[in-house]
Parts: C-alpha cells; structure tokens; sequence
C-alpha cells in the first residue's frame, strides 16, 4: 500500500539560484499540446517530423542473461519506427522531438516502477526525473543546495569528477574518515558536531557512493547506512546518494581452488531481489537524492539514468534541464525504454543484471587470487563485495618510506614495467601529494591481461618492499 507520509520540505537549504529556477515558459506551453489532441498549435517552434532523415532505429541485442558474445544465443532485433507509437512506448518521432526536462514518458515511467519495486520509497510525495548519467545529476543536484563559499561534506578519498566540478565552484570539501564499509558515522558525527564559524557556514550536503565506492571499493552494510542516515538526521543533512555500481553486488568471496564448480560458485548472486537495501530504501523524510545510471549496466555512450526524490526537488531538477541537457538523447531514450518496456521487460532486466554481476564476480575473483598469491607482502586491501576496483595499500619496506616522493616513483616504475594503476592522491580532496594507495580496476582489461598486469606489478613493486 503506497504511503501516506510525505517528505520533509528542506527547500529551505536551496541556493538563490535554485528558488529563483522555473519551468522553462516555453515548456510550460507544453501541456496544452498534450491534453488537447484538437489543438492546433502555432505556439511551440518545433521542427516538422517529416523532415527528421532518420526513419526507424534498429539495435542486435542479446537475449536477456546471455553475453553480447556468444554466438550461441539468439539476438533480439529491437526497433523503433516513426509514427508507430504502442500502449508501452512512443512513436520514434517522439524521442526525436523536443521534450520537457523529465524525459520521455515510457522511459521514467519504467524508472519510476523499477525504483518502486526495488527501493519501495517509504514517503509518497516521490518521483523520478531523467539524467545524462550521474556525473550530469550530481551536478543539478549539488547546485540545489550549494553555491560559491558552501563546504560539501565527501569521503576522505573520492571520485575526482567531484572534485573537479567542486573546486571551480568555490566550494570547500570537508572530508570523513573512511573504513572497509566506507564512511565512518562516528566521524560524519564529529565533523558537523564540531563545526566552528571559523569554518564557514555549516554543510548542509554529504556526497556519498555506498555501493563499491570509488576509489576503495567499500560497500555499506544496511547497518552502517542506517548509522549515516542517523546521522544526517541528527544534523539535518541532504545525503546525495551516487549509487552506479549498486547492480554490480556479488556473492562472499572464495577462493578459486575452494570451488570446482562455476555454476555451483555464482548461483547466489544477488539479481535484484537480495540487493542490500538503498539510503532512498530507508529514507523517512525526503532527505535523500538517489542518482540511478545506466552506463555501468547496459552502456556509458547511453548517457542514461534518472534522479529520484522528493517531487519538489525532481521539479527543480527539471527546470535546470529545461536549460541545459533538455533530456538524454532521443535515440538513447528510444532504445532504452524499448528494450527495457517490450523486448526484455521487468524479468528480462533482471536477467541481464544476474549475467552482468556474474560477469564481474569472476573478475574479482581471478584479480584478488592473483593479488593474495603473487603480491604478497608488497599490498594490503579489502576485498570488495561490489563494483570494479580493489583500492592497494602499497607496502613500503623502511628505505622507501623515508625518501620523499617516493610514491611518484613507484607509478614511474609501474609505468616501465607496463602496467597503469591510478595514483592515490587523485583522489583526495585534501590533496595528499604522497598517498601510499593505489586503484586497481578489474573491469575492462581481459581475463588473460589481468593475470600479466599482476605479474608486471610485482616486478614494479618488489624494489620497493623487499
């Protein structure tokens, strides 16, 4: 039964510019073109349909749980035609027009069933508005709250995307300590307790990636997010929820020789069903900004996901597209929703996330057996339940810890030997020039390559730890 209880209205926190943002006055015209199928509309400059050369869209896809690559498989021919709009989606000429800033009906609608059925949003006053990714809705949703001489509240170690788009906006990072299930409530606690007017104003925002956050790989337990949602309660913070690698959720680690049958090893991953429970899941009062991408499950180049929160937030959300992106791309959209509405459907879907949490669980299991037996004594990580990284902790030998920059040589050395790690200090917020961590990610070198990086690493490293 949907809920009753709606969202705490925290539009008090909006910047100038987030109040002084409306809907767009062309878009609001919008409306009437729609509920009104006699209009005759001399009001909206929209190009003609039948000047648009592209006729139909037509994608080869895999059958739901199957690779792409096996050529066993049947493909499915998934196509959209002009003109031939359906009860499930719209008529290509449709995705190719210009819309609102919520997306094209069929696609947030299957966003906002899949968030109900996954998340259950515990408020009613909820909806979805779409994204270009969630580099693009973490940008729309920090610029709600936070504005030049702002502090946003990060992990000690974060994507360098944030801090790229941060630091030019004059706004301040206040980091909190990290450990293997990523933000540390006791110490999120301690910052905003602690803050002084020395500081500045006091955040009102705290960016977090709770699933196999990058670049450490950490994943929350339903424990520690009900801790952290504690605490912003406590404090009255907006947690902007940057959650990509949520599908990519694997099974308990096992070592490779533990388990001789493969089918046996992976009949327990999560599909959509035993995923850990979201911040959104355990949201009470709209305080929560989920941003939901695509490109990490079906395809980056998409620039496909969608944002969910309170509806006066999703509103605002809107308005700021109607003046930037407008929406995804219309052939990204088309695609999207007709492969997720008709040809693969809502089990379909889950299907193709069992084959693709698969897909990564054997990764991480191959890369962290070669980690354990071959860099031995050279590093020290978590095993990540999640994602696509495994965060090093470089060990150095006493030598090599006294000399100064000493981490700059060990990537140089890694560099002659042919194999590329990321260096800690991009991503620290605070700057650390000589961070003794590196990420490793599992994700896009091939089985055979991940197994040749490690040995290359081990000649780069051994120098330093022996």
């Amino acid at each position: 039964m949907p809920s009753s209880t709606r969202s705490k209205d925290l539009s008090q926190y909006f910047t100038e510019a987030t109040r002084l943002r409306d809907n767009s006055p062309l878009k609001s015209l919008v409306k009437y073109m729609q509920n009104d199928p006699s209009l005759v509309s001399l009001g909206a400059g929209l190009p003609h349909p039948d000047t648009f050369p592209i006729a139909s869209l037509s994608a080869s896809v895999s059958q739901p749980g199957k690779s792409v690559i096996d050529a066993s498989s049947a493909k499915l021919d998934v196509s959209v035609q002009a003109r031939t709009a359906t009860s499930q989606i719209e008529g290509l000429e449709k995705f190719l027009q210009y819309g609102n800033g919520r997306g094209m009906a069929s696609y947030a609608e299957f966003a906002r069933k899949h968030t109900e059925s996954v998340h259950h949003p515990v408020y009613s006053d909820w909806d979805v508005v779409v994204s270009a990714g969630n580099t693009d809705a973490f940008v729309k949703a920090l610029m709600l709250f936070c504005q030049h001489g702002d502090t946003l509240i990060v992990d000690e170690w974060t994507y360098p995307a944030i801090i790229g788009t941060v630091v030019p906006m004059g706004i301040q990072m206040a980091p909190v300590a990290m450990d293997g299930e990523g933000a540390i409530p006791e110490a999120l606690d301690r910052l905003c307790a602690d803050w002084s007017e020395e500081q500045g104003k006091r955040p009102r925002v705290a960016y977090m990636i709770p699933t196999a956050q990058n670049p450490t790989g950490a994943t929350m337990s339903a424990e520690r997010k009900q801790a952290i949602y504690a605490v912003a309660q406590k404090h009255d913070l907006v947690i902007i929820e940057d959650d990509p690698y949520y599908y990519l959720q694997f099974s308990e680690y096992r070592p490779l020789s533990t388990v001789s049958d493969p089918e046996e090893r992976y009949k327990d991953l999560p599909g959509l069903q035993a995923l850990l429970p979201s911040l959104l899941s355990i949201d009470t009062d709209g305080r929560v900004i989920r941003l939901d991408s695509f490109s990490k499950i079906l395809a980056p180049g998409l620039r496909c996901g969608w944002i969910t929160a309170p509806k006066y937030i999703t509103d605002k959300i809107q308005f700021h597209n109607e003046t930037s992106i407008q929406q995804p791309a219309g052939l990204s959209q088309a695609l999207v929703s007709k492969l997720l509405n008709v040809e693969w459907g809502h089990d379909g879907w889950e299907r193709h996330l069992v084959q693709t949490q698969r897909e990564y669980a054997v990764r991480r299991d191959l890369f962290v057996d070669l980690c354990l037996r071959k860099l031995k004594g050279m590093v020290e990580f978590v095993v990540p339940q999640a994602g696509m990284f495994l965060w090093f902790r470089v060990l150095l030998n006493e030598k090599s810890r006294a000399r100064p920059g000493i981490m700059e040589e060990v990537f140089e050395a890694m560099i002659s030997n042919h194999v590329l790690l990321v260096p800690g200090r991009m991503f620290s917020p605070t700057g650390v020039k000589d961070s003794p961590y590196m990420r490793a990610a599992f994700s896009f070198a091939s089985t055979g390559d991940l197994s040749v990086a490690i040995d290359r690493l081990q000649l780069a490293l051994k120098p330093f730890a022996e």
